[in-house]
């Protein structure tokens, strides 16, 4: 744990990527391989379960800190990181451990069956015996939140750096529905003869957004174009007459599509397709609100599964017959979809979007919502398919956002090292003369323009709210989104999807923001 403790708090003192390279090298090579596994499973989102509810967690700490549950709370509002709360305001330990990483998560799963006070009388008895940043990891092992900036691709390239194993191999060997309790480091790293599981999933090929004038790329014959679908990424495997759905954020989800497992007796073995989840009807995508009802759903009813009917919409293959082919070109590996996806039911190929001039698919491109979609993807005809997010071959152009002017009406403080600011915003439009919530969001500004927010928020406080303030509803900011629909979720009566800052309206005073009534036009327009 100590190790483990001094790794995290080595990477949350630095954003220079090579530096956090070789903290993490240095921490693998000095490692036990039973350390080094569960460090490489909560850096890939695989936290154990938690046992202890945050609200008893916040109880016993301000029992062991000997302080109101007021103060409790006014200090979490300050510092914005419950388990840097925690502590922070434990009083100094009284003895000293030396347990592995491994002990301590395999003794907080064991919580499991445990009483109330038994999880209390284990959870302060270890708090009493770990110093500062040895209780911030412990905290983290039971709520979660790791952020400090260690991405998936940053670990492949540790590993593969660490052990010289190509990093196309390691990034394969680490996705899929692996636990620290169902492998060992040895087999699933270092093993050369890797039996891999039939679940297991290829890493993603994600593509960047455009950065040059279209123009640019070339002619356009040498690119395939496809417009871009509003679902889930997601990755079909049929093996051993067996089918698994995989979502882009490695999650097993087969079961919450019982549409697509027919296909198992269908499609052939050693089969990989990846593709867009996708609500379809009537020859046209759904919107991707009525795919959220059924992703939190745990029992799928039938009157559910007739509103949201699921398709596949397959991009690429990835395996063909057992084999590997990610390596061919990307038209010869579109000729193999054709003939899969052929009369299959619930499976559908991402249509080629045929223009023969960059004006010509730019004009087209402006009327993507006409086409519930968000835009193109451009793919290089002769590109392979790679791991991660890779430059060159694959572009999104995506369409323009659309954009609304609103007032700062609440504001909170932010989690991680936006801890101490007020970065979490809630913006209104005008009602007549009342201000009604319509987004949120928390990202878009600058540190500095968040800096002079924060400053705002702290001089012109009218109400405060546990951990939200009210504020003197006087900055305009242009809020930017992708979609619109009607929702009870806001006093608007609308919800924006992926809402952020845009820009800052420093030209423009409050009354003359946007009002319902334009919101409300957007909804008519552009809304599901």
């Amino acid at each position: 744990m100590k190790a483990f403790a001094q790794l995290f708090t080595d990477l949350d003192q630095t954003n220079k990527t090579n530096e956090k390279v070789g903290i993490l090298k240095d921490y693998f090579r000095a490692s036990s391989d039973t350390d080094k596994l569960w460090t490489l499973a909560l850096f890939t989102h695989r936290r154990p379960k938690r046992q202890v509810a945050t609200t008893l967690l916040k109880v016993w700490a301000a029992e062991e800190a000997l302080i109101p549950m007021w103060l409790f709370g006014e200090s979490y509002d300050v510092v914005g990181d419950l388990a840097e709360t925690i502590a922070l305001l434990l009083p100094s330990p009284i003895a000293e451990q030396d347990q592995p990483l491994t002990q301590w998560i395999e003794e907080l799963i064991s919580l499991t069956k445990k009483e109330e006070i038994e999880k209390k009388a284990y959870i302060t008895k270890a708090w009493s015996h770990l110093n500062r940043e040895e209780r911030i990891v412990f905290n983290k092992l039971i709520t979660g939140g790791w952020r400090i900036g260690i991405s998936q691709q940053l670990i492949v390239r540790v590993l593969a750096e660490t052990y010289e194993i190509d990093k196309a191999v390691i990034a394969h060997r680490i996705t899929g529905n692996w636990t620290p309790q169902t492998t060992s480091f040895h087999d699933l790293i270092i093993e050369e003869n890797h039996n891999d599981d039939d679940s297991k999933p290829y890493p993603f090929y994600l593509a960047h957004p455009i950065e040059q004038p279209e123009t640019d790329l070339g002619v356009i014959e040498d690119w395939q174009v496809e417009w871009k679908w509003d679902g889930i990424r997601g990755q079909l495997i049929v093996r051993n007459s067996e089918i698994f759905l995989w979502s882009r954020g490695e999650e097993l989800i087969t079961d919450k599509f019982p549409e697509l497992k027919p296909l198992s007796k269908l499609i052939e073995e050693g089969t990989v397709l990846d593709g867009e989840i996708l609500p379809f009807q009537n020859g046209q995508p759904l919107p991707f609100s009525l795919l959220q009802t059924r992703i939190g759903r745990k029992n799928l009813t039938a009157s559910l599964l007739k509103k949201t009917p699921i398709h596949f919409m397959v991009y690429d293959i990835l395996e063909y017959q057992g084999n590997d082919i990610r390596e061919w070109p990307l038209v010869d590996r579109r000729k193999v979809i054709e003939k899969i996806v052929k009369d299959q039911p619930n499976l559908l190929i991402s249509p080629l979007v045929e223009e023969t001039s960059w004006d010509n698919l730019a004009a087209l491109r402006k009327e993507s919502r006409a086409y519930f979609a968000e835009g193109f993807m451009l793919k290089r005809k002769t590109s392979t398919y790679r791991s991660g997010r890779k430059r060159g071959d694959w572009w999104k152009w995506k369409i323009e956002p659309l954009t609304i002017d609103g007032v700062m009406i609440y504001a909170q403080k932010g989690h991680g090292r936006r801890a101490g600011i007020f970065s979490d915003y809630t913006f209104g439009v005008w009602d007549g003369d009342k201000l009604v919530s319509f987004a949120k969001a928390y990202s878009g500004l600058t540190d500095a323009e968040m800096s002079k927010v924060d400053k705002y928020v702290k001089q012109n406080t009218l109400e405060r709210f546990g951990p939200v303030r009210t504020v003197k509803p006087n900055l305009v900011f242009e809020i930017a989104f992708e979609g619109i629909q009607e929702s009870p979720r806001h006093k608007s009566g609308v919800a924006l999807r992926f809402p952020r800052i845009n820009r800052w309206r420093e030209d423009k005073p409050a009354s003359e923001a946007s009002t319902l009534e334009e919101l409300k036009a957007l909804l008519a327009l552009y809304g599901v």
